[in-house]
């Protein structure tokens, strides 16, 4: 295989109403990447899991149901993706880890959403790129890459070529872990990364091509490094 990849696509490209463009610009180019490579795909739950959230906690649920709702719509997502594959796609979403490596060795794409509660999709896609060993995680956000600040928040944040996870995580450390409320990258997300070492570069996601960019070895986003080079 030329390449071990994860991509951890976010809920934004999952539209509420269902359209499916974004989606299907989405397939179209890992289509033309996965004969060669190995790749695995991670839904997030977006702005559909955050109204789930909001209402069942409205209602009373515990945090640990908060965050099963987000799992479902997590995996609804992800057979989304996998139908937008066709038969590229693996024929499961898989629902746990340890079926995971088995089946990125299929030749076929793997597709899944959260696993457990307590744990982002963030975190999930970073034990994915654990599991097979990949040499990169490709995380796909609703931002150019990793700033100063939020910049949704804060206008004057600067955008960073280069961070580390411990960068990473003072620049996150204000966030909070509530369900459906992770940040860019959550604390159990970088932890993951830093203790494998997993090249990680975060991609301005709402424009597709950005992704064939770093599949074609490209400069894009900020990349997560381990080192002082």
């Amino acid at each position: 295989m030329a390449l071990k990849a994860v991509l951890k696509l976010g809920g934004f490209a999952f539209d509420p109403e269902l359209t499916t463009g974004k989606i299907e610009r989405y397939a179209d180019i890992i289509r033309r990447f996965y004969r060669k490579n190995q790749l695995v795909v991670v839904t997030g739950g977006g702005v559909t899991a955050r109204k789930y959230i909001a209402a069942v906690r409205k209602l009373g649920a515990s945090e640990t149901f908060c965050d099963q709702i987000g799992i479902y719509v997590s995996r609804l997502n992800a057979q989304l993706f996998a139908r937008a594959l066709g038969d590229a796609a693996f024929p499961e979403i898989p629902d746990r880890l340890e079926t995971l490596p088995t089946s990125a060795m299929s030749g076929l794409v793997v597709v899944l959403g959260g696993l457990q509660p307590g744990q982002s999709t963030n975190a999930v896609a970073a034990l994915a790129a654990e599991a097979i060993n990949a040499d990169l995680l490709i995380s796909a956000t609703d931002v150019e890459g990793v700033y100063t600040a939020d910049p949704r928040k804060y206008p004057r944040a600067k955008k960073l070529d280069r961070v580390t996870p411990e960068d990473l995580m003072r620049i996150l450390s204000s966030e909070g872990v509530w369900a459906g409320e992770y940040a860019l990258m959550d604390p159990i997300a970088i932890r993951i990364i830093r203790r494998s070492k997993i090249p990680v570069t975060v991609i301005d996601g709402r424009d597709p091509l950005n992704l064939e960019k770093v599949l074609r070895g490209k400069n894009v986003g900020t990349r997560i490094v381990h080192d002082k080079e």
